[in-house]
């Protein structure tokens, strides 16, 4: 039972956590804190949230950020990832000695790098990580309690880190259902460039080169299901992928790159009628798919208990 969790930003992701522990019976206070009063103000309006914290001056029953901070157990920042460093820099003077702090960007080597400057002698107290979940929607109306069931989650620990520090953060996530996972913050960012960060730079680049075409209200009529499903991750939050991007700057041009000398194959071999060049790659990327949905599927479901005799 976590006595009080302060979570910055409860929209999807800080809204869910929120949901998912009061739906465990984890926590016993929330208060949340966020740039926008509009927001908090629905947040505990839907009850994801007891209390709005504010960085100024206190208002309206809001509490300052001393009080926010004081007693809690956990801290979890669920801003876009440029916002981590100012985000950390405001909570250091107020941060005790109990409470440990995480996060959920999907960036983890530059969140590190803020975290040190910020944070600096209480750096240990720092555990970051993030949830591998997600929706397109947005804002304390997007909050769902079950986002996270059967969900990984990467911890990327800190050589400074306790290993208490890290189980209460390992805990938490666990009472939403989540899988916890462990990562470098190097590793991180290389693995999930190749498969969330480029991804996502590739369906928007491919929704705004149609949307900039004369004739897209002739194109988007019809498009289907195979490009509804390509593109879905275009719908998510431009400012938050924006960030993201420019933070895994590094790992996504190295991915980026590997994908447009594949696409300059294909396109070779499109344009010298190669079809049986074509349709290795393509045989290969389905037998590949096919691999990694059989092994979802097999770890999804749970075991069959053994019959008696």
């Amino acid at each position: 039972m976590l006595n009080k969790v302060v979570i910055f930003g409860v929209g999807l992701i800080g809204g869910s956590f929120a949901r998912s522990l009061r739906k465990a019976g984890a926590v016993r206070e929330i208060v949340g804190v966020g740039r926008s009063a509009t927001s908090m103000a629905r947040a505990k309006e839907l009850g994801i949230i007891d209390a709005i914290g504010v960085s100024g001056a206190a208002a309206d029953g809001a509490l300052p950020l001393a009080d926010a901070l004081h007693g809690a157990d956990l801290v979890l920042l669920a801003a876009p990832v440029a916002q981590t460093e100012a985000i950390l820099a405001s909570i250091a003077p107020h941060l005790q000695a109990g409470t440990v702090v995480t996060d959920a960007g999907s960036t983890k080597s530059d969140v590190v790098a803020s975290a040190r400057r910020a944070l600096g002698s209480k750096v240990a107290q720092f555990v970051p990580g993030h949830p591998i979940a997600g929706r397109e929607t947005n804002g304390p109306d997007a909050a769902i309690d079950n986002l996270y069931v059967g969900k990984k989650v990467v911890l990327t620990a800190l050589a400074e880190n306790s290993e208490t520090d890290v189980e209460r953060v390992a805990a938490a996530w666990r009472a939403c259902d989540a899988i916890i996972h462990r990562l470098t913050p190097e590793e991180h960012d290389k693995v999930f460039a190749a498969v969330s960060h480029l991804p996502h730079l590739l369906a928007y680049a491919l929704v705004d080169d149609i949307a900039r075409k004369p004739h897209a209200d002739l194109l988007f009529q019809y498009a289907a299901s195979g490009f509804r499903d390509f593109t879905r991750i275009a719908g998510s939050s431009p400012e938050m992928w924006r960030d993201i991007s420019l933070a895994n700057q590094p790992a996504l041009l190295a991915e980026l790159d590997a994908y447009m000398a594949q696409l300059t194959v294909l396109r070779a071999q499109l344009a010298a009628n190669d079809g049986a060049g074509l349709e290795q790659v393509y045989s290969n990327a389905q037998h590949a798919r096919h691999q990694w949905i059989t092994a979802i599927e097999a770890a999804e479901t749970p075991p069959s208990p053994d019959k008696a005799d």
